[in-house]
């Protein structure tokens, strides 16, 4: 009887624990349910609050997927010091950018505005009319590098607003006005359609990396839109000088992200996006959207003779085999944390992707390839550059979690490996279709990554789907 009422009373205060949240379908709103933070959805509720109680609003903003969003989690909305402050001084609310991302969109913009860049956890102090305030991105903890922690802005905040509430209202209306003006194009002033293409090819010119490909520097992300853009602008500009660049710079880009960490070399698929300049060590996210929007770049760069139709079947394989639900519809994520072995107990960024040379031995020993008498695991650790004490370089990875490990990635191309191992490339390829058959079995007995299995974006990958069928490429 007393062993009922234990766990009766166990049940009741877990129950307790549980916040607003524990009402919300989104997988990341639920990841948040237990926080000691007093949280609310977006909604009538929480702005009746911060009005009735002239507090202002911690708006945070993420995905079920994303790895700093897990790590601000952990550091801050996990933390008793921190959820205190929040819960006397704030009116805090969560939000999935994939459920709203009209909210996501509205206030990145203000974020952009005031800092030049943004990303996910999103961070935005408001008023109780919503009008921004200040915010930021990820926030550590506590105070390094010369940089104010979350505990330390959030105090600075809550007493500026309780000395200089009215002030700051009046500020942030001003200042909501002012991004408006900016954000608003005034349609008298639009140049001419040739010349706005004109201006926006010598933008992505200027930007171009001419040593790892791809516009901009670490962290560096696929950018599909602007690679549609330098295909279309080759499309209507392919007898000029201009034209002829954009595609070559489209071309290398697209072989550079097919090469590099960023792509699931076993798996297959793209990660989100990677943290060096050379593609080669990514965040590892898998959304359902950036495969959408690859795909349709490698499609539309086929359709303009440029070949990589394997990439294309490479992430409609795929997004088939792990995203797609049984029913129909497909998912929107996978995580990039996941358990490095099934006995640990805590998450390790890329752990279900990467390998230590051990690994990779023990998968692949004593395989030597009949016809060539290649060692098959020599062959695949050259080939992706796989190294003894890892081949993540430390700037990559700031918490240690990828120590002797090794993102797979190639430094050449698949024809120079060809020569260099002195085969055919139809060799090669068999040779790395074996080695990729034993590995990905035993990456399938790894725990696997948390699955976001909202179906929320897919008519967004069957729109890129429909453009690919039209390419006239198979793929299962």
């Amino acid at each position: 009887m007393l062993s009922v009422v234990v766990v009766v009373a166990v049940g009741m205060a877990r129950a307790a624990s549980a916040n607003r949240l524990i009402n919300e379908r989104s997988p990341y709103l639920l990841q948040h349910a237990h926080n000691p933070v007093d949280w609310y959805p977006w909604g009538d509720e929480a702005f009746a609050k911060a009005t009735s109680t002239n507090r202002p609003i911690f708006l945070s903003v993420g995905y079920s997927t994303c790895h700093w969003c897990h790590v601000m989690a952990h550091e801050s909305f996990e933390n008793q010091a921190i959820a205190k402050i929040l819960n006397e001084n704030f009116v805090s609310i969560k939000v999935d950018r994939e459920e709203r991302p009209d909210v996501d969109k509205l206030y990145m913009n203000f974020i952009q505005a005031i800092s030049g860049g943004g990303g996910w956890p999103m961070s935005v102090f408001l008023t109780p009319d919503l009008n921004p305030i200040t915010g930021g991105t990820y926030f550590p903890p506590g105070d390094e590098y010369g940089r104010s922690g979350f505990a330390a802005v959030l105090r600075t905040i809550a007493e500026k607003w309780r000395a200089e509430g009215e002030q700051i209202r009046e500020q942030s209306v001003a200042l909501a006005n002012a991004i408006k003006e900016v954000l608003v194009t005034n349609r008298d002033a639009v140049p001419c359609a040739h010349d706005i293409a004109l201006a926006c090819y010598s933008q992505l010119a200027d930007r171009f990396d001419e040593t790892y490909k791809g516009f901009g520097g670490a962290p560096k992300f696929p950018k599909p839109v602007e690679l549609e853009f330098m295909l279309a602008f080759y499309a209507d500009n392919r007898n000029i000088t201009e034209g002829k660049l954009a595609l070559k710079m489209v071309d290398e880009t697209l072989e550079a992200m097919s090469h590099g960490g960023i792509h699931d070399h076993i798996g297959k698929g793209f990660h989100r996006y990677a943290v060096d300049a050379a593609w080669h060590v990514p965040h590892f996210e898998k959304m359902l959207y950036d495969q959408a929007q690859l795909l349709s770049v490698y499609s539309n760069f086929c359709l303009l003779g440029g070949g990589m139709n394997e990439i294309v079947d490479d992430i409609a394989e795929y997004v088939h085999h792990n995203l797609t639900h049984p029913e129909g519809g497909f998912y929107s994520a996978e995580d990039a944390d996941s358990l490095p072995s099934h006995d640990a107990v805590k998450k390790r960024e890329g752990a279900f992707y990467v390998w230590t040379e051990q690994e990779i031995d023990n998968a692949l020993q004593g395989i030597i390839d009949a016809d060539s008498e290649l060692n098959v695991a020599n062959c695949f650790k050259q080939y992706f550059s796989v190294k003894t004490d890892g081949n993540c370089p430390k700037y990559t990875d700031p918490h240690g979690e990828l120590t002797l490990q090794n993102v797979l990635a190639m430094k050449e191309s698949h024809v120079a490996y060809a020569a260099k191992f002195g085969v055919s490339e139809r060799k090669l390829t068999a040779i790395l279709a074996e080695a990729r058959e034993a590995l990905m079995k035993i990456r399938a007995e790894r725990p696997k990554p948390h699955l976001d299995d909202k179906v929320a974006t897919f008519s967004f990958y069957i729109s890129r789907s429909c453009r690919t069928v039209n390419a006239s490429y198979s793929f299962q």
